[in-house]
């Protein structure tokens, strides 16, 4: 089986790892970067500061693709010419054209990492977490013209603990992944997949955050949803208070519930680098290792 992987960071690096447990023939790894860095940039990168999936693909000397876009009349030249039966995708954003997904001889398929089909959309990390839930999830999906919609192939569920932050659940997800691509390799080659269609009345989707979500609002989230809500954004984006015209940076690992109770919104402590602030139910939280932001 041959098998074209698109993908960024530990995502890219996980699902190369799958696949060579499944013992499928790479022929090719195009990484995420090429859509947005000059070749020089490339090269300093690699030369200075080479990711994980860049010392797999010289480990077991892949093909790294060199193209600045999977929509490019090059990368459909090769995909035909390397007879590719599957392009696996994980952790990236540029839409695919229909013509590109229907190329291989299989499938185009699409690693999402949330329970599908909740929590469609960018990020569900954060998303997850911030909306505190308890469990999350990857999931591995035919891919279609619309975004995190296709037939369910294999899916995973993933426990989200209350000291979770989003790196520790992407670390996670991202493990559970390569365990379930090799699986589903696995389950391909002996043909023995079904694809089951999404229910549409369960989906749910958030966009991306905006800069205002990122200033945290003591008046109308109790401590649990702040809690949450720092957890959730690290460390994709960071969270500020914001005391007076001054904004603070949370640290996720040093902020812990007191036994205080004070109206909302009230800060009862005010030390260096250290506040206590009371949220909407008016519990304090403690937040240390503050730092301003002074852009």
């Amino acid at each position: 089986m041959k098998v074209i992987i698109l993908g960024k960071d530990d995502m890219l690096a996980n699902l190369i790892r799958g696949s060579i447990l499944a013992d499928v023939d790479i022929v090719g790894v195009l990484r995420y970067e090429n859509l947005y860095f000059s070749g020089f940039q490339m090269l300093l990168n690699d030369t200075f500061k080479p990711s994980p999936a860049l010392t797999l693909i010289k480990k077991y000397n892949l093909n790294d693709m060199k193209f600045n876009s999977a929509n490019s009349e090059e990368f459909k030249k090769e995909v035909l010419r390397l007879n590719t039966d599957i392009i696996l995708v994980g952790t990236w954003s540029e839409k695919l054209d229909k013509e590109i997904i229907e190329l291989p001889k299989i499938a185009t398929i699409n690693v999402h990492p949330s329970m599908l089909p909740k929590y469609r959309g960018p990020n569900p990390y954060l998303q997850t977490i911030w909306h505190g839930e308890k469990f999350s999830g990857v999931t591995f999906h035919l891919m279609t013209e619309n975004f995190d919609s296709g037939a369910v192939l294999a899916q995973a569920r993933i426990e989200i603990l209350k000291i979770d932050t989003g790196k520790e659940l992407r670390n996670k997800t991202v493990f559970c992944a390569r365990l379930l691509c090799t699986e589903l390799l696995n389950d391909l080659k002996k043909g023995c997949v079904v694809p089951i269609p999404q229910d549409e009345r369960a989906a749910t989707y958030y966009k991306e955050i905006s800069p205002e979500d990122m200033t945290l609002n003591f008046e109308k989230e109790t401590a649990d949803e702040i809690m949450a809500h720092v957890r959730g954004f690290y460390p994709f984006r960071p969270t500020y208070i914001q005391d007076g015209n001054k904004f603070l940076i949370v640290n996720p690992y040093k902020m812990s519930l007191t036994d205080k109770i004070a109206q909302p919104a009230e800060i009862t402590t005010r030390k260096t680098k250290t506040i206590e602030i009371a949220c909407k139910d008016g519990r304090v939280l403690r937040f240390e290792d503050l730092k301003r932001y002074r852009k």
